[in-house]
């Protein structure tokens, strides 16, 4: 496939993951990944059985799957770079060499991180920067910049730190939503919604906090106006998981967004996880309500 053609199609590919993932509230499907079609033929984005997904008439891998704890050793290194092992076999041929060619054509790919049995986090686009043969490892950046750094393994501290940050908000925070909306049900723990478009992964502790970590205990699902109120003081909740709607709100006159979308919810008792392990920290739960009742007075 010419160069330029190939280029393209990633892009629809890649676009169509974004959109279908944040309509799903932040993954996919393994049925429908593999059951993908593009101008009226079938093109499964990701591989039946392995980790790299290579179509024969592409240059270039266009995806690759990471799996916590799985059989390959893929980690995350202290610059905020990926590091994807190589398939098993010959490390100058098959998935080895399609995946080596995109650190010279520059193809963006997708990574996808496969955190339970059939459900995937796509974060895209990522490229392949750097080659460790000698640990049968690549490197894998989530900005194309990095793609200009003539040694990515060897960053500056500025570089570095744009490199976190990336990691942070193209990694965890996509991964942090995929585990809280699960655990959640796809719907909103005060009002039931279950439109995953239109839900967040909200923290109880926030990401600045070194305790906020990403963690399902840590999050709430969410829909947009209650994530909202909850990060503005507007909306507590105590730590046996009422909420509380500010006083001077519930003493407002208004339009019926305030009146069913806020005011309704005071008293009311959150949906938590039916997996205890699942659940929200009360000990979270209880600071972030100190913290709601001081701001309100």
């Amino acid at each position: 496939m010419d160069s330029a053609l190939e280029a393209a199609l990633r892009r629809r590919i890649i676009d169509w993951v974004m959109d279908r993932a944040d309509a799903n509230g932040g993954f996919l499907r393994r049925e429908e990944l593999l059951s993908f079609r593009i101008d009226g033929e079938k093109l499964p984005i990701i591989d039946y059985s392995r980790g790299i997904r290579n179509p024969a008439s592409f240059g270039s891998t266009l995806s690759i799957v990471s799996t916590p704890h799985g059989p390959y050793d893929d980690a995350e290194s202290e610059d905020g770079l990926l590091h994807y092992s190589y398939r098993d076999g010959d490390p100058w041929s098959g998935d080895n060499r399609k995946l080596r060619n995109a650190l010279t054509t520059r193809m963006p790919l997708i990574l996808f991180r496969k955190e339970v049995a059939n459900i995937y986090t796509p974060v895209a686009p990522v490229y392949v920067v750097d080659d460790y043969p000698e640990v049968r490892q690549f490197v894998i950046a989530l900005d194309e910049s990095f793609t200009f750094i003539p040694e990515p393994g060897h960053l500056t501290v500025p570089q570095k730190e744009y490199a976190l940050r990336l990691s942070k908000q193209r990694l965890h925070q996509p991964i942090f939503r995929t585990r809280v909306l699960r655990a959640y049900a796809i719907q909103c723990a005060v009002c039931q919604l279950k439109h995953g478009s239109l839900l967040d992964a909200a923290h109880i502790l926030p990401d600045s906090d070194e305790r906020g970590i990403p963690a399902v205990t840590n999050g709430l699902a969410l829909c947009k106006i209650h994530h909202a109120a909850y990060d503005q003081n507007m909306m507590g909740i105590t730590p046996d998981h009422r909420v509380e709607i500010a006083l001077d709100l519930l003493a407002e006159i208004d339009g019926p967004m305030l009146k069913h979308g806020l005011q309704e919810m005071h008293g009311r008792t959150i949906n938590v996880p039916r997996r205890r392990d699942d659940q929200p920290s009360a000990d979270h739960l209880a600071e972030r309500y100190a913290q709601f009742a001081a701001a309100r007075g």
